[in-house]
């Protein structure tokens, strides 16, 4: 295969192949993806292409916060953050939930089927800026995805920021994703979780995902917030970190629209003057700020 010219531009997905299937929630299953040769050409033809357009990652070579446009053959292509470890980049993993047609395609496929990558794209989390920080994830329901690539970075990388910390929040204990890994987690870094309703098997905190900044020690100088999840989520969690003193620059948000060409040509995903496929999905609080009070028709 000539790697040079297996993708002749960035709207051309690659093939790859499902190697794992693995359902999270009854809506919600994580894909694992794969070169259908494991052939390095089909990796490098991948880097190639987005080196073309000025993307420093390739598929196999992504950086968290990123995501890839999945195609499903006769169905069309939707925008699906990575939720893999970006130590083992030949893989490609992705969570998805199950919202529309083509997501709902995405869940009927099975093992050994194609589906068509073209990525990643987009901003990513601000790694370099976490050195010497405490870092404070923030997630609620399926935001918690995006950010998994950070806290595996971090986990195995314990000395690139002073502190981790993960506070997350779904609606019910059923709805709790990655369980088993939040409880491995949580004899590492400081986990805690809260849900919407609960019923009595329930002994966890139960409240919106703000409650649990209530009453925590934060040190504004040295504090990076990271946040994912519904936007009226994000946008109260914002609010109550600089109550405690954060500036709207140490609050980074992942935006989500609905992407059709991933590199700025489609007007599809415009929120103000960005567009969210290449100036985001992840954002400073700062430059979203005056754009979160507007309200939508």
């Amino acid at each position: 295969m000539d790697a040079n010219s297996a993708v002749p531009n960035a709207m051309e997905p690659i093939p790859f192949r499902i190697e794992t299937i693995k359902q999270e929630l009854p809506d919600c299953f994580t894909l694992t993806l794969i070169s259908p040769s494991e052939s390095i050409e089909t990796i490098d033809a991948i880097n190639n292409n987005n080196n073309n357009n000025n993307n420093d990652t390739g598929a196999a070579n992504f950086a968290p916060g990123q995501f890839n446009m999945l195609y499903v053959f006769g169905h069309g292509e939707v925008p699906i953050s990575m939720s893999g470890d970006p130590v083992h980049s030949q893989k490609l993993v992705h969570t998805i939930r199950n919202v529309g047609s083509v997501t709902a395609a995405l869940q009927k496929l099975k093992l050994g089927d194609t589906v068509g990558v073209r990525g990643p794209f987009g901003s990513t989390w601000p790694m370099k800026a976490l050195k010497d920080q405490d870092v404070l994830l923030i997630a609620g329901g399926l935001g918690l995805a995006p950010l998994r690539p950070v806290l595996y970075r971090l986990l195995s990388n314990p000395d690139q920021c002073r502190s981790l910390s993960l506070l997350y929040g779904t609606r019910t204990p059923e709805t709790i994703l990655f369980a088993e890994e939040l409880t491995q987690w949580a004899k590492k870094i400081d986990v805690r979780l809260t849900v919407d309703a609960a019923g009595p098997g329930w002994l966890g905190h139960v409240g919106v995902v703000t409650d649990l900044l209530q009453g925590r020690d934060i040190l504004p100088a040295s504090t990076t917030a990271l946040v994912c999840g519904p936007e009226i989520m994000m946008r109260f969690c914002a609010q109550a970190l600089i109550n405690q003193g954060l500036s709207p620059s140490q609050i980074y948000l992942a935006m989500e629209r609905n992407m059709q060409c991933a590199i700025g040509l489609c007007g599809r995903c415009q929120y103000g003057p960005y567009f969210l496929c290449k100036d985001g999905p992840v954002f400073s609080f700062n430059q979203l700020e005056h754009l979160l009070k507007v309200r939508e028709v």
